[in-house]
């Protein structure tokens, strides 16, 4: 190629020396003919602007509204992330106060339910001591009459007290064994 090159030139060279139009040697050298290189020219352009608007220019869109999307995904999720933590470390709050919460109102119904254990012993209690003293102060031939009362009378109140601390409705099965037990222990 370089041979061709240096033979063209020197044939240019050749046909200016002689007088001759460098331009039309060249052309007539290469088999270059003026119109069709224009209509060559013209076409190549045409093709070239054809390619940029209906081809490169629509990839060029779809590749710039594809990068603007993953941006903006990566932005989202980087958020969503934020978020993510952001509601995990409210749920854990919450989760710890209720537990909080929890334990406060156990120690609170604890503490109740030994209040209302002392009183409610402290007002059978009362109660039996009173029923006693009356029957001591019964004639003799009431003390079985009296006795039975009292029996009954007890397990009653055993009953009730029993209800109010377990704060369980209790069914007649229940009372009459707890009445049974009563019975049992005065007898003793």
């Amino acid at each position: 190629m370089p041979l061709d090159n240096i033979l063209v030139l020197a044939a240019a060279a050749a046909t200016e020396a002689e007088g001759g139009n460098v331009a039309s040697e060249i052309f007539n050298t290469f088999k270059i003919y003026p119109v069709t290189f224009f209509c060559q020219l013209l076409n190549f352009l045409i093709v070239c602007a054809v390619l940029k608007k209906f081809a490169y220019g629509p990839v060029r869109e779809m590749l710039d509204a594809r990068k603007k999307r993953i941006a903006d995904g990566e932005a989202k999720l980087a958020e969503i992330e934020k978020q993510i933590a952001e509601s995990e470390q409210r749920t854990q709050e919450a989760v710890q106060e209720a537990n909080e919460r929890a334990k406060r109102l156990i120690e609170e119904a604890k503490e109740s339910a030994v209040i209302l254990s002392e009183k409610k012993t402290q007002e059978a209690s009362a109660e039996a001591k009173g029923i006693i003293a009356k029957a001591e102060e019964a004639a003799r031939g009431e003390k079985d009459k009296m006795h039975a009362d009292l029996k009954r009378e007890f397990g009653r109140l055993v009953a009730n007290t029993t209800a109010q601390v377990t704060g369980k409705v209790l069914n007649d099965d229940d009372q009459q064994r707890i009445n049974e037990e009563a019975m049992a222990e005065v007898e003793s």
